[in-house]
């Protein structure tokens, strides 16, 4: 096989081009026994399979920097880049990551795991590049889906001014362009970036030139039939406009085509845009015809692409869509917005009940935030549904336009605390601590599903602004309420008393809390457990008595120690003026924690109930 022979971009150099499809098959095969197997990102990597091939082989990397916006369609870079024999560990503990990672290979130019930010780390390197005095190429790869992110436009304007050698690949799935244009302004592409058109370009011009009275407006009148050519025949005029060459639309799935349009840019300066048409799922036929759910799996039977049995519990997630519909059932002021993941958010129920208050705003969170300021300041009740590492992205908005202005909006982030396999770049371990020093604004967690839903309602109806997390995964199966009720923010609840230590945790920790509890007190020890429902406002009362009565706390929490609920508590001791109070914080620790299963990180950081029972055992000793 060929596949085995390739070991580093310079194997793959050695191939004849006419070999290339044949290697491209054994990847995709390769891609779909590994990725049926443990889990990944699928379809977009089977999208890309070409082109990361054709990419490597007329670049020279790591010289030449090829940077993956998001990263989840870089397995094929992977596997060429010397990482075959190790993928099938990605995205598992102790494994390689499913992302891009500069740690793990001189190939990963760029560590990434959000959206949008190839353009400006590729004009960033070649700046850099050029400040050097070195010849080589930065090459970003970009899809459709993250262009709609603010900050690659901000890239592109500046590139286009600096003018730097700067190569932006497009690679798009999602837009419709008839075969006949697209097959057309292909080879018109072709024809542009090849030698001898641009060596005929050359001479033209310095001959027009010189004709005395004439040549110059003969020059511009050439300029601007190109121009109105290249326009007509590709959707390029937006990135002409920004100061880009466009190149495009290419087969994506094309290597020998791809290989020439590559081959030419080498040798061409200044910022460059080359639109790349792929498939989705490619060579797939279920993935191709469902993309949606072949985007993330876990492991599945290729045959029948059906995955592990469904959980008999209902998620989290699952179970917030639901509520919102119930609650929007009744009240035509909620409105449900997400940043492009109406699957992954529990939307998707509510946006085909309520289309019409139902608003996917694209890879843009910062505008998700505002838009629905906007909507809060004339009355409605907008719910904003984002995985928690994402709201990062939108921190200034949640300041200046929504808390600043006290305007009713729910912020509810999915996947708070830690998320499992896709690791540190997706991990909600840091909401707490950005969240809960703004003036105004609520941050809560439900320690169950039922929880949950009281705790939805709380915030619709609360007339503030209102922070969610809830994690990722299924609930405990405990009872549902039939009727939502809206809880007194700022009360926690006391579960279990004891006069030797009170636990106080908040969220997906109070279970684990309980569990420890009981361990504990057949050990002889009498442990109580506070519920705390409220980050802020905390519930001063309960919090103080119960440290008046042992003299002994511990904070349990899925998120950084830093800044992060356990601090909340201690500032409120501190403020009581109980110093004496001994206190012990479990969390996250100051550093970045790597991919894994949910249940096996927990324990490797001492956050299960395994763990809280040996550090109890500790503090009280």
């Amino acid at each position: 096989m060929l596949l085995e022979t390739i070991n580093s971009p310079s194997d793959l150099k050695k191939l004849k081009l006419e070999q290339l499809p044949e290697l491209a098959a054994e990847v995709r095969a390769f891609l779909l026994e590994t990725v049926s197997s443990t889990g990944g990102h699928l379809g977009s990597n089977l999208g890309t399979v070409e082109l990361s091939i054709a990419l490597h082989y007329c670049f020279d990397s790591p010289n030449d920097k090829i940077i993956w916006d998001v990263g989840h369609q870089a397995y094929t870079h992977k596997i060429l880049t010397g990482r075959r024999d190790r993928f099938h560990t990605q995205r598992q503990y102790k494994g390689i990551s499913g992302f891009p990672k500069r740690c793990e290979s001189e190939h990963d130019a760029f560590g990434v795991g959000h959206s949008s930010t190839s353009i400006s780390a590729g004009l960033g390197m070649a700046a850099a590049s050029s400040l050097d005095g070195k010849r080589s190429h930065s090459i970003a790869v970009i899809g459709d889906g993250s262009l709609t992110g603010g900050m690659a436009f901000e890239a592109l304007n500046q590139a286009g001014h600096l003018k730097k050698n700067l190569i932006v690949i497009l690679n798009d799935n999602e837009m419709s362009i008839s075969k006949n244009v697209g097959a057309f302004s292909a080879f018109i592409s072709r024809k542009m970036t090849g030698r001898y058109y641009r060596d005929l370009k050359k001479e033209m011009q310095a001959l027009l030139k010189h004709i005395p009275a004439f040549g110059t407006d003969i020059l511009h009148f050439a300029r601007r039939a190109e121009n109105s050519l290249k326009g007509f025949l590709t959707p390029g005029s937006l990135f002409e406009a920004l100061g880009f060459d466009y190149l495009g639309p290419l087969d994506g799935h094309d290597l020998r085509q791809l290989v020439e349009v590559f081959k030419n840019i080498n040798e061409l300066d200044g910022p460059l845009l080359v639109h790349v048409m792929t498939t989705k799922g490619k060579g797939y036929k279920l993935a191709e015809e469902t993309p949606a759910k072949y985007h993330g799996v876990g492991a599945f039977d290729v045959a029948t692409g059906k995955g592990a049995a469904k959980p008999v519990l209902k998620s989290y997630t699952d179970l917030f869509g639901e509520t919102l519909v119930q609650l929007a059932d009744e009240d035509p002021k909620i409105i449900a917005i997400t940043a492009a993941m109406p699957d992954g958010t529990g939307l998707n129920l509510f946006s085909q009940r309520f289309p019409e208050r139902f608003f996917d705003v694209g890879i843009a969170e910062q505008h998700a935030m505002t838009f629905a300021a906007g909507l809060a300041s004339d009355g409605f009740r907008p719910v904003v549904a984002i995985y928690s590492t994402f709201v990062q992205r939108a921190y200034d908005q949640v300041f200046h336009d929504i808390c600043l202005q006290n305007l009713p909006v729910t912020i509810a982030m999915d996947r708070a605390g830690l998320v499992g396999d896709d690791g540190p770049t997706h991990h909600g371990v840091f909401d707490i601590s950005f969240l809960r020093h703004l003036p105004g604004l609520t941050v809560m967690a439900p320690k169950d599903e039922n929880e949950l839903r009281h705790m939805l309602k709380t915030a619709v109806y609360s007339g503030l602004p209102m922070s969610l997390r809830y994690p990722r995964g299924t609930g405990y199966g405990v009872k549902l309420d039939n009727e939502l009720r809206c809880l007194e923010i700022g009360k926690g609840e006391q579960l279990l008393e004891g006069k030797d230590l009170t636990i106080i945790a908040i969220g997906a920790t109070v279970y684990p809390a309980i569990q420890a509890a009981e361990v504990l007190s057949l050990r002889g020890y009498s442990v109580g457990v506070v519920n705390a429902r409220f980050v802020k406002p905390l519930d001063a009362e309960l919090i103080v008595g119960v440290a008046r009565l042992t003299g002994r706390i511990m904070t349990i929490e899925e998120n950084a120690l830093q800044g992060g609920f356990g601090s909340a508590v201690l500032e409120l001791l501190y403020d009581n003026n109980l110093q004496d109070v001994k206190v012990r914080r479990l969390g996250l620790p100051d550093h970045y924690i790597e991919q894994g299963s949910q249940a096996q990180l927990r324990k490797d950081v001492g956050i299960d109930a395994d763990g809280i029972t040996t550090a109890a055992i500790e503090f009280m000793k």
